[in-house]
């Protein structure tokens, strides 16, 4: 594999970062600097050190994060708007990657992760890990509009398909609004916010409360937690 890619697999930074290391000639391999972001290593193997440190596989980390509203899910922001890692701000954790993704105007639960694998078999389309959500709508909602949503819609300007496993009603608010639980076993860019904007309906909020079998619980907004090893293997079983 690259160096980069390497870098990423063993937990030390992401895939981006790594090239940026190489290019700057901050690592070396077996001794020797390289620059070549192409060049093929094995990193079990190899003598792998950045800025003159060794590297190796460090501890596997697994995180449960309450996403607030408003922040992005990505390491570096080139508009430089906040992202999730403020949320890890001093926590002295090894580099985590979140596995998929919330857009900014969503909230709820997010897993981050240095474990590559693991993140891959939960991203796979083939997995289809259920992912609940609670979405408020400026609406009131009754049993036809939930049957709308179950339907799926097809998006008219790119003919793309999208669907969900289940809807339900969970309240009707007294302002105008109500919630609905949607659940879905693939996921699309914006794939919510793009179904119910074909059918019309505004998206107040969206937060995501489960993933597969965890639930996102009490944890406060803005605060994470490590999972335990049952909750690892429940995820990926």
């Amino acid at each position: 594999m690259s160096v980069a890619r390497g870098l990423s697999k063993l937990g030390v930074c992401s895939r981006a970062d790594g090239e940026r290391l190489v290019e700057t000639g901050r690592v070396r391999i077996n001794g020797r600097a390289v620059h070549d972001t192409a060049l093929r290593i094995t990193p079990e193997t190899d003598v792998i050190e950045v800025d003159g440190v060794r590297v190796g596989v460090v501890e596997r980390v697994y995180l449960a994060l309450n996403k607030p509203r408003g922040l992005v899910t990505t390491r570096d922001d080139p508009q430089g708007r906040a992202t999730i890692y403020e949320c890890l701000a001093g926590s002295n954790l090894p580099f985590v990657a979140p596995v998929g993704r919330l857009d900014k105007a969503s909230e709820g639960l997010l897993l981050l992760t240095n474990d590559s694998k693991w993140a891959a078999r939960l991203l796979d389309p083939t997995s289809h890990v259920d992912k609940t959500y609670h979405v408020q709508i400026g609406s009131l909602a009754d049993e036809s509009t939930v049957a709308r949503v179950s339907a799926g819609v097809t998006e008219p300007d790119t003919g793309e398909r999208f669907t969900v496993k289940h809807a339900s009603l969970l309240r009707v608010g007294s302002r105008s609004s109500s919630w609905l639980v949607i659940v879905l076993d693939e996921g699309k860019n914006r794939h919510i916010r793009r179904l119910l904007g074909v059918l019309d309906l505004e998206v107040r909020r969206l937060v995501r409360v489960s993933i597969g079998p965890l639930s996102l619980g009490a944890l406060a907004k803005g605060q994470w937690r490590r999972l335990g090893a049952e909750e690892v293997r429940a995820l990926s079983s």
